[in-house]
C-alpha cells in the first residue's frame, strides 16, 4: 500500500493503520484510513456503544502567542465572531474564521491553556484541507507582539464514545474530571499530552495532542483496552452527520455565513451586538431579518440515501430549492439522513420536501438536529 501513496503525506500512525489492515485513501493530501476490517457500519455502532480511536493527526495544530490573554484574544476577535476575551483558562471554544463578506474560511477549535505561564497563548486546531489557507490568513493580519507557531511534530488522536472516560482514566486519571470543552495538560504513560474533552461524533470523549514520536505508543495502549476499536474516516463522517455537525467544504464554505449555517451558538451576545468582525454588516442583517437560505436537517423516507449534490425540491414541482451538502445512511437510526440548504421559508421543522435520487423524487421532511442525542459530559451544577 505504501508505494501506492507516494505523493501523500503520512501521519505518525500510518504504519499502525497498515498493520491493522486499514483501507487507505487520499484525504486532504494525506494517506488516511477510511475503514478497518470491522467495516464502517460496525465501527460506527461500536463508537456509539463503547469507545472508538480515531487518528486525526492530519488536522492543523498551532498556537497564537502574545504578551497576555487580553492582547492575544483581542487580536483573534478581529478574525472570528466569538467572545475570546472571556474564554477562561482551561476552556476551549468552537468558532469560525470569517472573510470580509462574512463567509466562513474555516471552522476551528480555540483553547486557552490552564497554565499560568501560558497566559498569552491560544491553541488552535484547524481543518487539514484548510491549514495553509488559515495560517496565511492569520499571519497576514498579525500585529506586532503576536506570533503564530505551527506544530508539524505533533499527532492528534480522538477517543470517542460512552466508555471513553472510563478508558482514559486508567492512564490519565485527571481526564475524568474534565467537563465538556475543557482542556488540560496531563501525563499519559509518562508522556505530557494536551487533552481536550471534546470531539466531532456527538459522543463524550477526548482529543489527545501528543508528540509525534509517542503517538504509536499511546494508540497501541488505548487499542489494547477491550472497549476500544480503531475507527476510520468513513465512520467519523457518519457519526458527525448523525450529530448534525458541519463538515467544512461541504456544509460550510467561503460563501456560507454562520447564520445561514445555523451555527450562531459560536457567536456570544457581546459580539452579536457589536458586529465588530469581518462581514459584520451582512451577519447582523441576517440575524435581524433572517437569512435568505438556511441549513436544514432532513429525514428521508425509505432506505435509499441521498448523497451530496442531490437536488432538494418542492414535492411534485420542478423548481430546485437547494441541494444536499451531506447525506448518507445513519447506522444508529437504520435510516438515511441528510443536511442541505433551502430558502428560509422552507426551513421549518415538519416541512415536506423531495430529494432527487437517481432521477426519482424521494420524500423528505425537515427535522431538528442533531439526529441522535448528543452525549457530551457536563458536570452537575
Amino acid at each position: 500500500m505504501g508505494d501506492q501513496t507516494p505523493d501523500l503525506l503520512k501521519t505518525p500512525l500510518y504504519d499502525l493503520h497498515e498493520e491493522l489492515g486499514a483501507k487507505i485513501v487520499p484525504f486532504a493530501g494525506y494517506a488516511m484510513p477510511v475503514q478497518y476490517p470491522l467495516g464502517i457500519m460496525k465501527e460506527h455502532l461500536h463508537t456509539r456503544a463503547a469507545a472508538g480511536l480515531f487518528d486525526v493527526s492530519h488536522m492543523g495544530q498551532a498556537v497564537l502567542k502574545g504578551p497576555d490573554h487580553e492582547t492575544t484574544s483581542a487580536f483573534l476577535e478581529t478574525l472570528v465572531p466569538s467572545n475570546m476575551k472571556e474564554l477562561k483558562p482551561g476552556k476551549q471554544r468552537y468558532t469560525v474564521l470569517l472573510n470580509r463578506d462574512g463567509g466562513i474560511l474555516d471552522d476551528l477549535m480555540v483553547a486557552r491553556p490552564a497554565e499560568a505561564d501560558r497566559e498569552g497563548d491560544l491553541m488552535l486546531v484547524v481543518n487539514a484541507a484548510r491549514k495553509a489557507v488559515d495560517y496565511e490568513y492569520i499571519r497576514s493580519h498579525l500585529p506586532d507582539g503576536i506570533t503564530l507557531e505551527t506544530f508539524e511534530d505533533r499527532a492528534l488522536l480522538a477517543l470517542q464514545g460512552p466508555k471513553a472516560a472510563e478508558v482514559m482514566a486508567r492512564f490519565a486519571p485527571d481526564a475524568a474530571d474534565l467537563a465538556f470543552m475543557s482542556v488540560a495538560t496531563l501525563l499519559f504513560k509518562d508522556t505530557e499530552v494536551h487533552v481536550s474533552r471534546s470531539g466531532y461524533t456527538g459522543e463524550d470523549g477526548y482529543e489527545i495532542s501528543a508528540p509525534a514520536d509517542k503517538a504509536e505508543l499511546i494508540a497501541r495502549t488505548l487499542l489494547a483496552e477491550e472497549e476500544v476499536e480503531a475507527i476510520g474516516l468513513g465512520a467519523r463522517d457518519s457519526l458527525r452527520l448523525e450529530a448534525g455537525l458541519c463538515l467544512y467544504g461541504h456544509d460550510i464554505d467561503e460563501t456560507t455565513s454562520p447564520v445561514e449555517a445555523d451555527i450562531t451558538f459560536c457567536m456570544q451576545k457581546r459580539r452579536k451586538e457589536a458586529g465588530d468582525f469581518p462581514g459584520g454588516q451582512r451577519i447582523l442583517k441576517e440575524l435581524a431579518e433572517g437569512p435568505a437560505r438556511k441549513r436544514v436537517a432532513l429525514k428521508i423516507e425509505g432506505r435509499a440515501p441521498a448523497r451530496e449534490g442531490a437536488q432538494i425540491r418542492i414535492p411534485g414541482g420542478d423548481e430546485t430549492l437547494g441541494e444536499v451538502t451531506s447525506g448518507g445512511f445513519a447506522p444508529t437510526l437504520g435510516a438515511p439522513i441528510a443536511m442541505g440548504y433551502v430558502p428560509t421559508q422552507f426551513s421549518e421543522v415538519g416541512t415536506s420536501l423531495a430529494l432527487v435520487v437517481r432521477g426519482k423524487e424521494i420524500p423528505a421532511t425537515v427535522t431538528s438536529a442533531p439526529f441522535v442525542p448528543q452525549r457530551y459530559y457536563r458536570k452537575p451544577k
